[in-house]
């Protein structure tokens, strides 16, 4: 089986986590209508989502950095394994308390499959170089 470049788990992410900071962020009254069921019409609400794409772009360009700076591989994977690993977890907490969201379970089974890949990444780090 030939092996997955050891970049690529972070550079999936960061295309993913980027296309969806801008999404949430980007024009949030506009853009957040049309893919959920819920207007954005207060200062607030466009702030928390602001804020979302913020720590969003913030994640996506420090596994850029990790990708560019072999140096800093290592804190990006762990990094994007708890950004995650947190993510797929919420949902999961949202399944059982809330029910399933159609919208979203996809979403968590690939957070969970791209933490669990993170996590393979490292422990398998010296054989992918």
């Amino acid at each position: 089986m030939k092996k997955l470049p050891k970049n690529l788990q972070l550079t999936l992410s960061a295309i993913v986590v980027v296309l969806a900071a801008l999404v949430y962020g980007a024009n949030p009254a506009k853009i957040l209508p049309l893919v959920f069921d819920f207007q954005v019409d207060n200062l607030e609400l466009k702030n928390i989502f602001r804020a979302v794409m913020g720590l969003y772009l913030a994640f996506a360009g420090y596994w850029v950095w990790g990708i560019r700076s072999p140096a800093h591989w290592r804190g990006a994977t762990l990094s994007n394994i708890l950004f995650m690993g947190g993510l797929g977890a919420g949902r999961l907490i949202s399944i059982l308390l809330d029910g399933v969201s159609p919208q979203y379970t996809l979403g968590m089974i690939l957070e969970l499959l791209m933490m669990g890949w993170g996590i393979y990444n490292l422990k398998h780090e010296k054989e992918l170089l």
